[in-house]
Order: C-alpha cells, then structure tokens, then sequence
C-alpha cells in the first residue's frame, strides 16, 4: 500500500514537473513612465491589442498620477484604432467621468464621435441592402449629439472645424436615410406614414438635398389622401423653390 502511495506521489511530481511553465511577466517592475512610452511604442507601432494591454497594466500598478490619467485616454483611441468601438465608447467616457475639467476633454468627446460614427457609416452602407421600414438611427444621432457637445463646450477647440465637417454629412445622411423610409412608406400606399416622414424630414433637415423629394412625396400624399388644398400649397411651394430644376 505505502508502494502504491509513493508511486502515485512519484507521478503527480513527475506531471507537475513537466507542466506548462509560467508566463514571463516583461513589465514587472517597470515605472509607470516605461509602461507608458512603451504602450505609445506599440500604437505606433499599430500592436493595438499590446498597447491596450499596457496601458491598462499601467493604471493598475499606479493608478494615480500623470501617466495613469493619460492612459485612461489613450486606452479608448487604442481601442477605437483596435475596431472596437464599445470598448473605446466605454473607456472614453470613464475619462470624461473621472476627468471632467481635463485640458483633453475635448479630445474625448472628439473621439467618441468619430467612435460611433464609424458605427454609424457601417450602419448606412447596410440599410441601402434591406427593404425596411424603419431602423435604429441612435448611432448616427449619438454621433451627431458627440460632435455638437464638443462644439457647445469647446467652439475653439482644434478638433472644432472637423466636428463641423462631421455635422454636415451626418445630417445629410440622416435626412437621406429618412428620406428612404419616406419612400418605402409611398410604395406600400402608406400615405399618412409617408406624409408624416416628408414632414419630418422638411422640418428637420432643412437646406439638404432630400427636402425637393420630400416634398414632392408629400404632395403625392396629399394627392391619394384627397387633401386638394394642401396639395395645391405643396405644389406652389415647390415650383416657388425649385423651377428651375435644381
């Protein structure tokens, strides 16, 4: 019996002995200064992944002071350059939390931004494929609420002119993806929903190019619906604007 033992002891040893060895920790003992110009190595060096592990080694070991702070920023434009945009959204606005009065605020709003607008490019490439009625446009209006913040809170911000750049072409995509669930809603002889939709888009989105088809849905409604008058109102409205085919 006491053979047995010792045998079956000699065997766990023996497996424990030739088990896996341990990972090598290469930052152990590194100051918070090394880990992070070697996290900044890495995005540089476009290693997203090991960035954003070092980064978040970082504010672990010394999470107080300069670098620790800088790291909760640069850790959300490393995951937004690393493609994953909730992980950047989430981190961003842990920073903005933790840092309100930072001098980079601006630069996080700026970031979350371009964060779901790149989400929401994503979103519009795929509803030009779908025959839909509706979709969830929060993405693109999140994106467009993150550039008018930094607007409103830093208009002298250096990333200020190309949040404006942003605006513009959120809003005409905006006003072109409604513009499509307006058409959707005509094809279907939904006129009321289809009238309710151009209305929506001649309010909100003036001055882009889906306001004269707008229109011209809305005058197709009025038509079906019988509502003469309004009908004839829409028409003066769009021979006044747009005569001359523009």
């Amino acid at each position: 019996m006491k053979l047995r033992m010792i045998a079956l002891m000699a065997s766990c040893l023996l497996l424990l002995a030739c088990g896996p060895e341990k990972e090598v920790d290469v930052t152990a003992g590194w100051s918070a200064e090394k880990l992070y110009r070697s996290a900044k190595n890495e995005m540089a060096n476009k290693n997203y992944s090991t960035a954003i592990e070092q980064y978040q080694i970082l504010e672990s070991r010394y999470p107080f002071g300069k670098y620790a702070t800088q790291a909760q920023l640069d850790v959300g434009y490393a995951y937004y350059k690393f493609d994953e945009a909730d992980a950047a959204l989430a981190a961003l606005d842990r920073f903005i939390k933790l840092n309100p009065r930072h001098e980079a605020v601006d630069y996080a709003y700026y970031l979350k931004g371009l964060a779901n607008f790149g989400r929401g490019k994503s979103l519009l490439d795929s509803i030009y494929y779908r025959d839909k009625a509706d979709y969830d446009k929060s993405i693109l209006l999140t994106s467009y609420h993150d550039f008018q913040i930094l607007l409103r809170r830093f208009p002298q911000s250096k990333y200020a002119v190309d949040s404006r750049q942003h605006l513009i072409y959120l809003r005409d995509k905006l006003a072109s993806a409604d513009l499509k669930i307006a058409r959707f809603y005509a094809s279907r002889d939904a006129w009321v929903a289809a009238s309710n939709r151009a209305k929506f888009i001649i309010l909100s989105y003036p001055g882009t190019g889906a306001v004269q088809p707008a229109l011209e849905i809305q005058l197709a409604a009025y038509r079906q619906l019988g509502l003469n008058q309004l009908a004839a109102d829409t028409q003066r409205i769009i021979d006044l604007n747009y005569s001359d085919g523009s």
